[in-house]
């Protein structure tokens, strides 16, 4: 996910940064859902509209970002975005 486009979407600072993973802290998102159709991977919902089987990702994202810090300060891509981009299922390279 490209961290800068995040930072300037929401109204919130909402996201959170980890390791290799960014987390939405769901007390702060007012689910206005501007970085919905931003997000070049399409991994973020609405909350009404979150798979049946992405319905955990919630929990994890309470889980992780409440230990992460705000995401503040506008930034570049990473440079292997576009390659981890291509990849399916990824859950197994998250870094808590």
């Amino acid at each position: 996910m490209q961290i800068h486009a995040m930072r300037r979407l929401c109204p919130t600072d909402a996201f959170r940064e980890g390791p290799n993973f960014l987390a939405i802290e769901p007390d702060d998102c007012i689910d206005c859902t501007l970085c919905v159709a931003e997000c070049p991977v399409d991994a973020i919902f609405a909350q009404c509209d979150v798979p049946q089987d992405q319905m955990h990702f919630i929990a994890l994202n309470l889980e992780l970002a409440r230990g992460w810090k705000p995401i503040i300060d506008t930034k570049a891509a990473l440079p292997d975005a576009d390659e981890w981009a291509k990849i399916k299922n990824k859950f197994q390279f998250l870094v808590r």
